[in-house]
Protein backbone atom coordinates (compact mmCIF):
# COMPACT_ATOMS: atom_id res chain seq x y z
CA UNK A 1 0.00 0.00 0.00
CA UNK A 2 1.43 3.25 -0.61
CA UNK A 3 2.74 5.91 1.90
CA UNK A 4 -0.52 8.21 0.72
CA UNK A 5 -3.16 5.34 1.33
CA UNK A 6 -1.23 4.40 4.94
CA UNK A 7 -1.51 7.73 6.17
CA UNK A 8 -5.17 7.43 5.09
CA UNK A 9 -5.45 4.52 6.68
CA UNK A 10 -3.62 5.40 9.83
CA UNK A 11 -5.87 8.10 10.60
CA UNK A 12 -8.96 6.37 9.43
CA UNK A 13 -7.79 3.46 12.09
CA UNK A 14 -6.81 5.97 14.88
CA UNK A 15 -10.45 7.87 14.75
CA UNK A 16 -12.27 4.69 14.63
CA UNK A 17 -10.67 2.76 17.90
CA UNK A 18 -10.56 6.18 19.82
CA UNK A 19 -14.84 5.93 18.60
CA UNK A 20 -15.13 2.56 19.61
CA UNK A 21 -13.53 2.55 22.79
CA UNK A 22 -14.93 5.46 24.09
CA UNK A 23 -18.80 5.15 23.40
CA UNK A 24 -18.48 1.43 24.19
CA UNK A 25 -16.68 2.37 27.95
CA UNK A 26 -19.67 5.04 28.11
CA UNK A 27 -22.66 2.55 27.31
CA UNK A 28 -21.12 -0.21 29.55
CA UNK A 29 -20.40 1.88 31.90
CA UNK A 30 -24.27 3.30 32.40
CA UNK A 31 -25.35 -0.51 32.03
CA UNK A 32 -22.97 -1.62 34.74
CA UNK A 33 -23.95 1.23 37.01
CA UNK A 34 -27.98 -0.77 36.70
CA UNK A 35 -26.39 -3.95 38.19
CA UNK A 36 -24.74 -2.56 41.09
CA UNK A 37 -27.64 -4.22 42.92
CA UNK A 38 -26.20 -7.61 42.42
CA UNK A 39 -23.34 -6.42 44.51
CA UNK A 40 -25.20 -3.82 47.40
CA UNK A 41 -28.69 -5.63 47.12
CA UNK A 42 -28.29 -9.61 46.24
CA UNK A 43 -25.02 -9.84 48.14
CA UNK A 44 -23.06 -11.15 45.15
CA UNK A 45 -19.38 -11.00 44.52
CA UNK A 46 -16.79 -8.27 42.78
CA UNK A 47 -16.33 -11.06 40.22
CA UNK A 48 -20.15 -11.66 39.53
CA UNK A 49 -20.83 -8.34 39.28
CA UNK A 50 -17.94 -7.92 36.44
CA UNK A 51 -18.78 -11.43 35.00
CA UNK A 52 -22.19 -10.17 34.66
CA UNK A 53 -21.57 -6.80 33.38
CA UNK A 54 -18.48 -8.13 30.76
CA UNK A 55 -20.85 -10.90 28.95
CA UNK A 56 -23.04 -7.67 27.98
CA UNK A 57 -20.15 -6.24 25.86
CA UNK A 58 -20.14 -8.36 22.56
CA UNK A 59 -23.65 -7.42 22.12
CA UNK A 60 -22.56 -3.60 22.52
CA UNK A 61 -19.63 -4.06 20.34
CA UNK A 62 -21.11 -5.35 17.31
CA UNK A 63 -23.79 -2.38 17.63
CA UNK A 64 -21.37 0.02 18.39
CA UNK A 65 -19.02 -0.70 15.88
CA UNK A 66 -20.53 0.59 12.75
CA UNK A 67 -21.48 3.60 14.24
CA UNK A 68 -17.67 4.58 15.24
CA UNK A 69 -16.56 3.30 11.94
CA UNK A 70 -19.21 5.93 10.09
CA UNK A 71 -18.06 8.58 12.82
CA UNK A 72 -14.24 7.53 11.73
CA UNK A 73 -14.79 8.32 7.84
CA UNK A 74 -16.62 11.35 8.22
CA UNK A 75 -14.31 12.56 10.33
CA UNK A 76 -11.21 11.24 8.40
CA UNK A 77 -12.85 12.96 4.88
CA UNK A 78 -13.56 16.08 6.64
CA UNK A 79 -10.33 16.55 8.14
CA UNK A 80 -8.51 15.76 5.20
CA UNK A 81 -10.36 18.16 3.43
CA UNK A 82 -10.33 20.84 6.12
CA UNK A 83 -6.55 20.78 5.66
CA UNK A 84 -6.66 20.56 1.84
CA UNK A 85 -4.75 17.24 1.52
CA UNK A 86 -8.24 15.84 -0.62
CA UNK A 87 -7.57 18.60 -2.96
CA UNK A 88 -3.77 18.52 -3.56
CA UNK A 89 -4.65 14.45 -3.93
CA UNK A 90 -7.30 15.62 -6.92
CA UNK A 91 -4.91 18.37 -8.46
CA UNK A 92 -2.07 15.14 -8.21
CA UNK A 93 -3.66 12.92 -9.76
CA UNK A 94 -4.65 10.27 -7.46
CA UNK A 95 -7.65 8.38 -8.49
CA UNK A 96 -11.00 8.10 -6.79
CA UNK A 97 -10.11 4.83 -6.05
CA UNK A 98 -7.07 4.94 -4.64
CA UNK A 99 -8.76 7.75 -2.26
CA UNK A 100 -11.36 4.91 -1.35
CA UNK A 101 -8.93 2.06 -0.54
CA UNK A 102 -8.49 2.31 2.87
CA UNK A 103 -11.37 3.13 3.64
CA UNK A 104 -12.42 -0.20 1.89
CA UNK A 105 -10.15 -2.03 3.88
CA UNK A 106 -10.70 -0.61 7.16
CA UNK A 107 -14.72 -1.46 6.44
CA UNK A 108 -13.88 -4.95 5.08
CA UNK A 109 -12.12 -5.70 8.84
CA UNK A 110 -14.78 -4.01 10.40
CA UNK A 111 -17.25 -5.60 8.87
CA UNK A 112 -15.65 -9.15 8.90
CA UNK A 113 -15.47 -8.59 12.93
CA UNK A 114 -18.83 -7.77 13.25
CA UNK A 115 -19.86 -10.63 11.00
CA UNK A 116 -18.35 -12.95 13.60
CA UNK A 117 -19.64 -11.55 16.88
CA UNK A 118 -22.92 -11.55 15.59
CA UNK A 119 -23.28 -14.98 14.47
CA UNK A 120 -20.83 -16.47 17.33
CA UNK A 121 -19.71 -14.61 20.13
CA UNK A 122 -22.87 -11.85 20.81
CA UNK A 123 -25.13 -15.58 21.06
CA UNK A 124 -22.48 -17.11 23.38
CA UNK A 125 -22.43 -14.19 25.79
CA UNK A 126 -26.28 -13.93 25.72
CA UNK A 127 -25.91 -17.90 26.54
CA UNK A 128 -23.60 -17.67 29.18
CA UNK A 129 -25.61 -14.25 30.85
CA UNK A 130 -28.76 -16.89 30.76
CA UNK A 131 -26.71 -19.50 32.93
CA UNK A 132 -25.69 -16.68 34.85
CA UNK A 133 -29.04 -15.20 35.56
CA UNK A 134 -30.55 -18.71 36.34
CA UNK A 135 -27.57 -19.37 39.28
CA UNK A 136 -28.17 -15.97 40.82
CA UNK A 137 -31.84 -16.34 41.01
CA UNK A 138 -31.65 -20.14 42.06
CA UNK A 139 -28.75 -18.86 44.99
CA UNK A 140 -31.99 -17.42 47.38
CA UNK A 141 -29.32 -17.42 49.74
CA UNK A 142 -27.90 -13.88 48.38
CA UNK A 143 -31.10 -13.11 46.91
CA UNK A 144 -33.27 -13.06 49.72
CA UNK A 145 -31.41 -13.48 52.98
CA UNK A 146 -29.84 -10.43 54.97
CA UNK A 147 -26.63 -11.38 57.47
CA UNK A 148 -28.40 -10.85 61.04
CA UNK A 149 -32.12 -10.99 59.81
CA UNK A 150 -34.43 -14.19 60.20
CA UNK A 151 -35.83 -14.31 56.92
CA UNK A 152 -38.93 -16.84 55.89
CA UNK A 153 -37.90 -18.05 52.58
CA UNK A 154 -40.70 -20.31 52.11
CA UNK A 155 -43.46 -20.94 53.72
CA UNK A 156 -42.81 -22.03 57.20
CA UNK A 157 -39.50 -22.25 56.44
CA UNK A 158 -36.95 -19.42 58.03
CA UNK A 159 -33.22 -19.10 57.36
CA UNK A 160 -30.49 -16.87 58.91
CA UNK A 161 -26.90 -16.44 59.15
CA UNK A 162 -24.78 -14.71 60.77
CA UNK A 163 -22.36 -12.68 58.60
CA UNK A 164 -20.55 -13.76 55.71
CA UNK A 165 -16.84 -14.51 54.85
CA UNK A 166 -15.91 -15.21 51.28
CA UNK A 167 -18.39 -17.68 50.35
CA UNK A 168 -18.84 -19.32 53.84
CA UNK A 169 -22.04 -18.76 55.77
CA UNK A 170 -21.05 -18.02 59.68
CA UNK A 171 -23.48 -18.98 62.35
CA UNK A 172 -26.12 -20.57 60.20
CA UNK A 173 -29.96 -20.90 61.50
CA UNK A 174 -32.31 -22.81 59.60
CA UNK A 175 -35.87 -24.18 60.88
CA UNK A 176 -37.77 -26.15 58.96
CA UNK A 177 -41.93 -26.14 60.24
CA UNK A 178 -43.50 -27.36 56.96
CA UNK A 179 -43.84 -30.84 58.01
CA UNK A 180 -46.93 -30.68 60.72
CA UNK A 181 -45.78 -33.55 62.72
CA UNK A 182 -42.20 -32.08 63.72
CA UNK A 183 -40.19 -28.92 63.63
CA UNK A 184 -36.52 -29.33 62.07
CA UNK A 185 -34.12 -26.49 63.44
CA UNK A 186 -30.72 -26.65 61.86
CA UNK A 187 -27.69 -24.51 63.85
CA UNK A 188 -24.04 -24.88 62.41
CA UNK A 189 -20.73 -22.74 62.46
CA UNK A 190 -20.48 -22.40 58.93
CA UNK A 191 -22.34 -23.12 55.76
CA UNK A 192 -21.92 -22.94 52.35
CA UNK A 193 -24.06 -23.41 49.02
CA UNK A 194 -22.73 -26.27 46.98
CA UNK A 195 -23.94 -27.22 43.51
CA UNK A 196 -24.16 -30.79 41.94
CA UNK A 197 -25.34 -30.39 38.31
CA UNK A 198 -28.52 -28.54 38.53
CA UNK A 199 -29.21 -28.85 42.17
CA UNK A 200 -28.29 -26.75 45.67
CA UNK A 201 -27.61 -27.99 48.85
CA UNK A 202 -26.69 -26.09 51.75
CA UNK A 203 -23.57 -28.08 53.32
CA UNK A 204 -23.53 -27.28 57.44
CA UNK A 205 -20.35 -28.00 59.18
CA UNK A 206 -20.05 -28.63 62.85
CA UNK A 207 -23.27 -28.09 64.15
CA UNK A 208 -26.27 -30.03 64.84
CA UNK A 209 -30.03 -30.37 63.87
CA UNK A 210 -32.99 -30.54 66.82
CA UNK A 211 -36.38 -32.14 66.36
CA UNK A 212 -39.30 -31.06 68.19
CA UNK A 213 -42.54 -32.79 67.88
CA UNK A 214 -45.52 -30.52 68.86
CA UNK A 215 -46.99 -30.79 72.34
CA UNK A 216 -43.72 -32.50 73.89
CA UNK A 217 -40.78 -30.80 76.02
CA UNK A 218 -38.49 -32.67 74.66
CA UNK A 219 -36.45 -32.52 71.87
CA UNK A 220 -33.86 -34.90 69.98
CA UNK A 221 -30.62 -33.33 68.94
CA UNK A 222 -28.16 -34.88 66.47
CA UNK A 223 -24.47 -33.61 66.66
CA UNK A 224 -22.66 -33.60 63.36
CA UNK A 225 -19.32 -32.65 61.59
CA UNK A 226 -20.99 -32.32 58.06
CA UNK A 227 -24.44 -32.50 56.51
CA UNK A 228 -26.18 -31.38 53.04
CA UNK A 229 -29.71 -29.44 53.16
CA UNK A 230 -31.73 -30.24 49.69
CA UNK A 231 -32.46 -26.55 48.81
CA UNK A 232 -34.31 -27.61 45.59
CA UNK A 233 -37.77 -27.49 47.67
CA UNK A 234 -37.08 -23.74 48.77
CA UNK A 235 -36.03 -22.65 45.39
CA UNK A 236 -38.74 -20.24 43.60
CA UNK A 237 -40.62 -22.36 41.50
CA UNK A 238 -41.35 -21.93 37.95
CA UNK A 239 -37.95 -20.98 37.04
CA UNK A 240 -36.38 -23.22 34.69
CA UNK A 241 -34.13 -22.35 31.72
CA UNK A 242 -35.91 -21.62 28.38
CA UNK A 243 -33.36 -20.11 26.07
CA UNK A 244 -34.29 -17.06 24.12
CA UNK A 245 -33.55 -17.28 20.15
CA UNK A 246 -30.69 -14.56 20.84
CA UNK A 247 -29.08 -17.15 23.16
CA UNK A 248 -28.82 -19.69 21.26
CA UNK A 249 -25.98 -20.62 18.71
CA UNK A 250 -26.95 -20.04 14.99
CA UNK A 251 -26.54 -23.60 14.50
CA UNK A 252 -29.13 -24.31 16.69
CA UNK A 253 -31.69 -21.25 14.53
CA UNK A 254 -30.64 -22.87 11.59
CA UNK A 255 -31.31 -26.45 12.64
CA UNK A 256 -34.04 -25.55 15.55
CA UNK A 257 -36.43 -28.57 16.45
CA UNK A 258 -40.29 -28.12 15.73
CA UNK A 259 -40.88 -29.74 19.02
CA UNK A 260 -38.77 -27.38 20.84
CA UNK A 261 -42.06 -25.39 23.01
CA UNK A 262 -39.85 -21.87 22.38
CA UNK A 263 -39.69 -22.63 18.87
CA UNK A 264 -43.54 -23.88 18.75
CA UNK A 265 -44.73 -20.69 20.85
CA UNK A 266 -42.85 -18.11 18.72
CA UNK A 267 -41.83 -19.38 15.51
CA UNK A 268 -41.16 -15.69 14.20
CA UNK A 269 -38.53 -14.63 16.56
CA UNK A 270 -36.05 -17.25 15.23
CA UNK A 271 -36.53 -16.51 11.78
CA UNK A 272 -35.90 -12.71 12.77
CA UNK A 273 -33.16 -13.41 15.24
CA UNK A 274 -31.18 -15.33 12.29
CA UNK A 275 -31.52 -13.09 9.55
CA UNK A 276 -31.10 -10.24 11.83
CA UNK A 277 -27.25 -11.95 12.29
CA UNK A 278 -26.96 -12.95 9.03
CA UNK A 279 -27.22 -9.12 7.63
CA UNK A 280 -25.38 -7.65 10.54
CA UNK A 281 -22.17 -7.19 7.99
CA UNK A 282 -24.25 -5.31 5.57
CA UNK A 283 -24.90 -2.58 7.56
CA UNK A 284 -21.57 -1.95 8.26
CA UNK A 285 -20.82 -1.20 4.45
CA UNK A 286 -24.13 0.37 4.10
CA UNK A 287 -23.39 3.08 6.88
CA UNK A 288 -19.66 3.61 5.41
CA UNK A 289 -21.24 4.13 2.05
CA UNK A 290 -23.04 6.79 3.56
CA UNK A 291 -20.14 8.47 4.76
CA UNK A 292 -18.42 8.33 1.89
CA UNK A 293 -20.74 9.70 -0.41
CA UNK A 294 -21.30 12.54 2.02
CA UNK A 295 -17.92 13.60 2.03
CA UNK A 296 -15.95 11.88 -0.18
CA UNK A 297 -15.55 14.21 -3.06
CA UNK A 298 -12.81 17.16 -2.59
CA UNK A 299 -14.75 20.61 -2.24
CA UNK A 300 -12.72 24.38 -0.85
CA UNK A 301 -12.93 25.62 2.42
CA UNK A 302 -15.65 28.04 1.34
CA UNK A 303 -17.97 25.32 0.54
CA UNK A 304 -19.86 24.40 3.70
CA UNK A 305 -20.11 20.98 4.41
CA UNK A 306 -22.17 21.28 7.62
CA UNK A 307 -25.48 20.10 5.54
CA UNK A 308 -23.62 16.49 3.77
CA UNK A 309 -22.82 16.10 7.10
CA UNK A 310 -25.93 16.14 8.77
CA UNK A 311 -27.55 14.63 5.58
CA UNK A 312 -25.41 11.59 6.18
CA UNK A 313 -26.13 11.42 10.03
CA UNK A 314 -29.91 11.74 8.63
CA UNK A 315 -29.32 8.81 6.64
CA UNK A 316 -27.64 6.07 9.24
CA UNK A 317 -29.77 7.12 11.78
CA UNK A 318 -32.79 6.26 9.51
CA UNK A 319 -31.17 3.20 8.21
CA UNK A 320 -30.90 2.00 11.29
CA UNK A 321 -34.24 2.54 12.65
CA UNK A 322 -35.62 0.79 9.07
CA UNK A 323 -33.29 -2.26 9.55
CA UNK A 324 -34.55 -2.07 13.61
CA UNK A 325 -38.34 -2.04 11.94
CA UNK A 326 -38.01 -4.61 9.45
CA UNK A 327 -36.28 -7.21 12.23
CA UNK A 328 -39.30 -6.73 14.46
CA UNK A 329 -41.55 -7.09 11.68
CA UNK A 330 -39.47 -9.73 10.09
CA UNK A 331 -41.15 -12.05 13.34
CA UNK A 332 -44.71 -11.78 11.87
CA UNK A 333 -43.91 -11.25 7.77
CA UNK A 334 -41.67 -12.75 5.00
CA UNK A 335 -42.00 -9.41 3.34
CA UNK A 336 -40.16 -8.02 6.19
CA UNK A 337 -37.61 -10.30 6.32
CA UNK A 338 -36.56 -9.33 2.63
CA UNK A 339 -36.66 -6.05 3.88
CA UNK A 340 -33.92 -6.95 6.58
CA UNK A 341 -31.31 -7.16 3.65
CA UNK A 342 -32.98 -4.94 1.21
CA UNK A 343 -32.35 -2.12 3.10
CA UNK A 344 -28.60 -2.13 3.56
CA UNK A 345 -28.58 -2.58 0.01
CA UNK A 346 -30.00 -0.61 -1.34
CA UNK A 347 -28.33 2.20 0.88
CA UNK A 348 -25.09 0.62 -1.09
CA UNK A 349 -26.67 1.17 -4.24
CA UNK A 350 -27.88 4.65 -3.55
CA UNK A 351 -24.73 5.64 -1.83
CA UNK A 352 -22.69 4.09 -5.26
CA UNK A 353 -24.77 6.27 -7.56
CA UNK A 354 -24.09 9.04 -5.48
CA UNK A 355 -20.75 9.03 -5.85
CA UNK A 356 -20.36 8.09 -9.27
CA UNK A 357 -22.89 10.56 -10.63
CA UNK A 358 -22.45 13.05 -8.73
CA UNK A 359 -22.72 15.97 -10.77
CA UNK A 360 -25.81 14.83 -12.95
CA UNK A 361 -27.68 14.36 -9.40
CA UNK A 362 -26.59 18.09 -8.52
CA UNK A 363 -28.02 19.14 -11.95
CA UNK A 364 -30.99 17.51 -11.42
CA UNK A 365 -31.88 17.19 -7.60
CA UNK A 366 -31.83 20.23 -5.37
CA UNK A 367 -30.37 18.46 -2.25
CA UNK A 368 -27.05 17.88 -4.34
CA UNK A 369 -26.57 21.22 -5.86
CA UNK A 370 -23.80 22.23 -3.70
CA UNK A 371 -21.07 22.57 -6.43
CA UNK A 372 -18.26 20.04 -6.34
CA UNK A 373 -14.11 20.82 -6.58
CA UNK A 374 -12.61 18.87 -9.03
CA UNK A 375 -9.41 19.98 -9.82
CA UNK A 376 -7.09 19.50 -13.15
CA UNK A 377 -3.24 19.14 -11.94
CA UNK A 378 -1.22 21.89 -11.51
CA UNK A 379 -4.53 24.04 -11.02
CA UNK A 380 -4.90 24.13 -6.88
CA UNK A 381 -3.68 27.59 -6.66
CA UNK A 382 -5.66 29.24 -9.62
CA UNK A 383 -8.65 27.85 -8.09
CA UNK A 384 -8.80 30.02 -4.78
CA UNK A 385 -7.95 26.86 -2.42
CA UNK A 386 -7.99 27.67 1.19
Amino acid sequence: MPLVERYILKIAVTAFLVCLFGLTAVIWLTQALREVDLLTGQGQTLIVFLTFTLLSLPALVAIIAPVALFIAILYTLNKLNGDSELVVMNAAGMSFGRILRPFAVLTSVVAIVVGVMSVVLVPASFNELRYLITQIRADFVANLVREGQFTEIDRNVTFSFRERSGEALMGVFLQDRRDEGRTLVYIAEVGQIARVEEESYLVLERGSVHTLTPGSRDSSIVAFERYAVDLSAFAPQGDLTFFKPRERSTAELLTVDDSDPVYAQFPGRFRSELHDRLSAWLYVIAMAAIAFAALGEARTTRQGRGMAIAAAIGGVVALRVAGFAATSAAARSDVAVAMVWLLPVATMIGAVLIMTHGARLRRFVPAFRIPSLRLRPGAAHSDGVG
